[in-house]
């Protein structure tokens, strides 16, 4: 039997319905962040990157590029495999203080990926709660519903950030133990969960709280410690779980609560177990970073300051940007084939790097263009990423803001309300 078609008619489906992904090679510039060189069909070109996650620009920091390459030389390049075989590296363990520190818990547990660490925590927390339910926001990254479908318990869906809808869920379950999972900054619409207001729920109805902090560690609170933080309310999360590999500008993920907790995650979880740790240099730098995010407000206030320019621009050329509260400026387009076309259009001949948002990642509909400014996206910059986008829009006529909005209106009036998630038993 041949099998290659299987996979040809696989990625036959996602070209016809514009949704292909492809990767543009790219290299980085450490010493001119953000730009780059962009390995075009016709040969290298320079670029400017303005959709990166290292937020702040800390994957160049010299500090943690310093750590890295020191303790390389000193401990080697990797790990030497999983911790249980070869051991906690003593780096490893400094990181794990860092960010337990970090938000205020007893004990951290690193993994290898904020994907894993939401995976794979998730399902072990609510495995070892005989009878849980676990109450997942609809717009919860894919890790996290991997995670609560992993777990292989009942599970319900609230509207996003829809405090009634919740509490009608917590009084349904009644005196089960129940576990919320949300996030602070929600990637793809830049909106932030009202974290306060969830754990008011939470401790009136006896439930745990799960917090994916990733797209906030480092960028939000006095310390960098998230949206929890900056709020006041760390303390009363149980779980807060981050990511090594946005603003901190390295690689893995974490979660931090309770010494019971973290203990019996890393007792119980096959993807902890199982998987060779992070390499001693990697959490050095990981270190480095938390430590000087902890101290070094610049890096915040200037990407503030940027980012209020950026969308002070979009806004004054009538371009349609999702208001947000947050670092995070989705350019919406509503079509896939007119966003691909777009991102193509700015990378090949205005130098500028912003990779379409395609379905499953946002509904169909709602395809977009995100924008994520750093303190290193000058003035110079910012205007001709709006003049670029300008130039797009009008080749490509596209849909300027007054006329985005009118045509969200009419969508919503014609769909009428969204219906109501139901409970789902075993994921």
């Amino acid at each position: 039997m041949n099998y290659d078609h299987f996979f040809t008619d696989a990625i036959d489906a996602l070209r016809k319905e514009r949704r292909y992904r492809t990767f543009a090679q790219i290299e980085r510039d450490a010493s001119h962040f953000p730009r780059a060189v962009w390995h075009s069909p016709g040969g290298p070109r320079d670029i400017v990157v303005w959709c990166s996650n290292d937020y702040l620009g800390m994957g160049s920091h010299p500090d943690v590029v310093n750590a890295m390459c020191e303790t390389a030389r000193a401990r080697g390049a990797g790990a030497g495999g999983t911790r249980n075989i070869s051991g906690n590296s003593h780096e490893i363990v400094m990181l794990e203080r860092e960010l337990a520190d970090l938000h205020g818990k007893e004990a951290g547990l690193v993994f290898t990926s904020g994907y894993i660490s939401n995976a794979t925590g998730i399902s072990t927390i609510v495995k070892l709660i005989p009878d849980c339910v676990v109450i997942s926001d609809e717009l919860n990254h894919n890790s996290m519903i991997e995670g609560v479908r992993q777990g292989g318990r009942q599970k319900f869906i609230f509207r996003h950030n829809d405090l009634e809808h919740l509490e009608e869920i917590l009084k349904t379950i009644g005196d089960r133990p129940k576990l919320i999972a949300f996030e602070s900054v929600y990637s793809m619409d830049g909106d932030i969960a009202p974290i306060k207001e969830i754990c008011d729920l939470a401790e009136r109805y006896g439930a745990m709280t799960y917090l994916d902090e990733v797209h906030a560690v480092g960028m939000y609170g006095a310390r960098g410690g998230g949206v929890a933080e900056r709020d006041g309310v760390m303390d009363r999360v149980d779980v807060i779980e981050g990511t090594l590999g946005k603003a901190f500008g390295v690689i893995g993920g974490y979660i931090t609560g309770k010494r019971a907790m973290i203990d019996a995650v890393r007792s119980y979880a096959p993807g902890f177990i199982f998987t060779t740790a992070l390499p001693p240099a990697i959490s050095a730098a990981a270190t480095a970073s938390v430590r000087h995010l902890k101290a070094s407000q610049s890096e915040r206030e200037g990407q503030r300051a940027q980012v209020t320019k950026t969308k002070a621009a979009l806004a004054a050329a009538g371009l349609p940007q999702m208001d947000t509260p947050t670092h995070i400026i989705p350019v919406m387009v509503g079509d896939a084939k007119a966003c691909k076309m777009a991102s193509d259009l700015l990378l090949a001949e205005y130098g500028i790097y912003i990779q379409p948002i395609n379905y499953p990642t946002v509904p169909r509909g709602t395809e977009r263009l995100r924008i994520t400014p750093t303190p290193f996206h000058d003035d110079a910059l910012i205007a001709h990423l709006v003049q670029a986008l300008s130039d797009v829009w009008e080749r490509l006529e596209l849909p300027y803001a007054d006329r985005m909005a009118k045509e969200s209106k009419s969508r919503r009036v014609a769909l009428g309300p969204a219906p109501i998630p139901v409970p789902v038993a075993g994921g």
